[in-house]
């Protein structure tokens, strides 16, 4: 599912919602048949971990660890075996040869492709796309749109985007429009 709209119209606000990264001053989210904010924060961040991969437009790397740690970090938190995890899924994404590179040593297309290996390598039921090629030109961003919808049919993902471009938007199944904070009839 797409969610559009112009820059500012409160896109992102509304994923940060969904995901229980933000708290809202009213109403409910109910993901996976669980109401995410009857859950306190800890409790969120146990059930995102589980259950959801988040990708963002600025990438939100460890600028300290490599490509392989970055990867790995869901997995070793969750206390399960990662590096065998992590080297398939950065191969998945075509960065076997770039495992030992830190974030600062990597380009935008690759720094997001880590990103999405992060958000894949827990199988997450639900992933959340910020803006993901935001930050890439238009030929990169257009590889990482396919490697992302690839591995979203690979896993098995739902897949909430949120995007201001039309042609991205019509790639998605169902798509639902926003403007100035509240949401336009279908």
């Amino acid at each position: 599912m797409a969610i559009a709209g112009a820059s500012g119209s409160g896109k992102s606000t509304l994923l940060g919602l969904l995901a229980g990264l933000d708290v809202p001053t009213s109403g409910s989210v109910e993901l996976l048949g669980q109401s995410i904010f009857k859950l306190d924060e800890d409790g969120r961040a146990h059930f995102r971990a589980q259950h959801v991969g988040f990708i963002f437009q600025s990438f939100h790397l460890l600028p300290h660890l490599t490509a392989l740690e970055n990867v790995m970090l869901p997995l070793e938190l969750a206390g399960q075996p990662a590096r065998q995890a992590a080297l398939s899924v950065l191969e998945a994404v075509g960065l076997a040869h770039r495992i030992n590179h830190y974030p600062a040593t990597l380009s935008g297309g690759e720094q997001q492709r880590v990103s999405i290996a992060r958000a894949f390598i827990v199988k997450p039921a639900l992933l959340f796309a910020d803006e993901p090629t935001g930050s890439l030109d238009v030929v990169t961003g257009a590889k990482i749109i396919d490697l992302m919808f690839d591995l979203h049919k690979t896993y098995g993902t739902t897949l909430i985007l949120v995007t201001h471009d039309a042609s991205l938007a019509q790639r998605c199944d169902k798509t639902i429009h926003i403007q100035a904070g509240e949401l336009l009839a279908a």
